[in-house]
């Protein structure tokens, strides 16, 4: 049988497919990447000394990534730098060290700038201590220049790997271009100049200028490559151009200023040419889309309100809650003690009473010999200082009841700041054609009917390749617990089909918990499956834990924490897990003892879900058996 080269590329292209929906390769690749960005961003070098921009990234990152980025450019500065490269190693290890102590601390939440300071002020003292001990003879513009870098490219990764916008990759691929300038694998091909071919062929004006400008501080080349750069872009305008000039469009203009410039080097032509012909004529779809016609007069209105909602949070923000008048408190206690008193006419010390140092509302238990005062009725003056005193109190609750009301307000606004800004990033782009490669299976058992049930489960798709699966337990039994179960699944179901983030839905309801004074009526356990790549995001708010199991065992998975309502300022629990590899995940309400859930899925690992549930279910503990139990289990099938 003769198998035709037709075959052969059909057969290849069938493996390759396949691959490509094997989430173990995505991770694999995932990770690769993660080591060479580490590796190519220790290569950056300003005036011949080596930057902390693989330090930057390091803070940038999250979860095991960290340590691979770490890894790459630890590697990194030994390769490019040699024994110049020290100081490199001492930046990764000391943001190795300042992300495990502040990076989910709740402290680094409320103030994300923190961590970027931090950085800053690791890259000046590094550099102090290096010129001190080891001579180092770092000139002073680049030591301030490496600390302004730190800081600053530790703000912009961080702000990449939470939302992406045009502005922030501009100005990582300037980063990246700065970068690949200083590595050369092979003679006359320089990866700084490929990259910078391919943005010129494939991406935007502000990211070639970008491109150019990072070409230019490499000091690679005396040819001005920022105007190589914005010229080779400006072809892109000619009318009826081919797509062979605009290939060739960086090395030709490249040779037309070099020949002005008078500078001649040969060395970047190779790899503008390799770069422009691969950004003209790979298959690869542009990330940033024009605004063009009504798409793009709705991205402005969406934008505009935006920056509407966040400039009316800065305003709320700085708003300063005027301070108590402790000292006209005081003298108002005295008035009144001293109008009543029969002796108020020949009293010497009604003057000293008004006088009183406001301190003395702060003593709760205050008594005659803390007066500073001799006084002929000292019992009306107590009174009436007690009364100053909880009239005190009664303000600052109530101060603190408006401090509450406004961060609820303003964490609204933030949120929809943040979400209408990401509606109009993704209005002019096209939609995601990647297909799932999963699909959820959901099953749910309780001891009662749903109708009598206060535990409230749904499962929806959410926007993109998003599925959830939420139980909301609504606090203790009857028509009242069915009520807050009800109408907390119903509005987080809303939110969550609309696109809004998971983790702003449930600040939302913990929001309105509190402002309705509603604290501890409900509790809420959210699965955000990602049906892509089998990965979960199970935020917990006040829920009981769940349970990750396989035929080998079980895991808990969270822990219980405090449901929501309690205060704005709380945040939920969430724990990140997998189940790809056909893992069951078993999430139970507060009815469910936490011991004996527990040894039920060890027990029952490889039985039916059915099973598994009605084992839970017969062993509720006997301080549970009136309340409402439900056990929901999740699995994946792949597609």
């Amino acid at each position: 049988m003769i198998i035709s080269l037709q075959s052969y590329v059909h057969r290849g292209e069938h493996l390759l497919r396949r691959w490509m929906r094997n989430p173990k390769w995505h991770s694999s690749l995932r990770a690769v990447a993660y080591v060479l960005a580490g590796f190519c961003f220790s290569a950056a070098s300003l005036g011949n000394c080596c930057l902390p921009l693989a330090m930057a990234l390091v803070c940038g990152c999250s979860g095991w990534a960290i340590l691979l980025t770490a890894a790459g450019g630890s590697v990194g500065y030994l390769v490019f730098w040699g024994s110049a490269g020290y100081i490199g190693i001492f930046w990764i290890f000391t943001a190795l060290a300042a992300v495990l102590l502040m990076g989910e601390h709740r402290l680094s939440r409320k103030s994300p700038l923190l961590l970027p300071a931090a950085v800053g002020f690791l890259v000046a003292a590094s550099g102090l201590l290096f010129q001190v001990i080891l001579q180092d003879q770092t000139p002073i513009p680049i030591y301030l220049l490496r600390v302004v870098l730190g800081a600053s490219s530790a703000v912009l990764f961080a702000r990449v790997f939470q939302s992406r916008n045009p502005i922030l990759d501009w100005l990582v691929s300037g980063l990246l271009v700065l970068s690949l300038a200083q590595i050369v694998p092979i003679p006359y091909l320089g990866l700084g100049y490929v990259a910078a071919g391919f943005i010129v062929g494939s991406g935007a004006f502000p990211m070639a200028a970008f491109a150019g400008l990072a070409l230019d501080l490499a000091q690679v080349t005396p040819v001005p490559m920022t105007a190589v750069m914005t010229l080779g872009y400006l072809v892109r305008f000619l009318p009826r151009y081919p797509k062979t000039l605009a290939a060739t469009a960086p090395a030709v203009v490249y040779l037309g200023v070099m020949s002005l410039a008078g500078a001649w080097d040969i060395h970047p032509l190779p790899g503008l040419l390799i770069g422009g012909v691969l950004g003209v004529w790979l298959p690869v779809p542009g990330k940033f889309a024009h605004r063009r016609g009504e798409t793009g007069v709705a991205q402005v209105r969406l934008e505009l309100a935006a920056g509407v909602l966040t400039q009316t949070e800065v305003l709320l923000t700085e708003v300063e809650a005027a301070p108590v008048d402790e000292d006209a408190l005081v003298e108002r206690a005295a008035e009144k003690a001293c109008s009543n008193c029969a002796y108020r006419k020949s009293c010497r010390d009604s003057k000293r009473l008004r006088q009183m140092p406001s301190v003395i509302l702060h003593k709760p238990l205050l008594s005659t010999e803390e007066l500073p005062v001799l006084c002929r009725k000292p019992g009306r003056v107590l009174a009436e200082l007690h009364r100053c005193q909880e009239q005190l109190r009664s303000i600052r609750a109530d101060r603190e009841r408006q401090k509450e009301y406004r961060a609820a307000v303003v964490q609204q606004y933030r949120f929809l700041s943040v979400f209408l800004q990401d509606l109009a990033d993704q209005l002019p782009r096209r939609a995601d054609a990647s297909r799932n490669h999963f699909y959820p299976e959901v099953t749910v058992y309780g001891n009662r009917s749903e109708q009598d049930n206060g535990d409230r489960c749904l499962r929806f798709a959410g926007v993109g390749r998003k599925y959830y699966v939420m139980l909301c337990d609504g606090m203790g039994q009857g028509l009242g617990a069915v009520a807050e179960g009800k109408s907390a699944a119903s509005l987080l179901h809303r939110m969550l089909a609309a696109g809004y983030p998971a983790e702003y839905a449930l600040r939302s309801l913990n929001s309105l918990c509190a402002l309705r004074d509603r604290a501890g009526v409900v509790s809420v356990d959210l699965a955000e499956v990602m049906l892509d790549s089998g990965k979960v995001s199970l935020y917990k708010w006040g829920a009981a834990p769940s349970y990750l199991t396989t035929k080998y065992g079980a895991e808990r998975i969270g822990a219980v924490s405090p449901p929501p309502g309690l205060s704005v300022l709380e945040q939920e629990r969430v724990e990140k897990i997998s189940l790809r590899r056909g893992e069951w995940l078993v999430m139970v309400s507060d009815g469910v003892g936490q011991r004996e859930a527990l040894r039920c899925c060890m027990e029952n690992g490889d039985c039916s879900p059915a099973e598994l549930a009605t084992g839970i279910l017969h062993n509720l503990p006997e301080s549970s058996k009136d309340d409402d139990a439900t056990v929901v289990i999740l699995r994946l099938s792949p597609i």
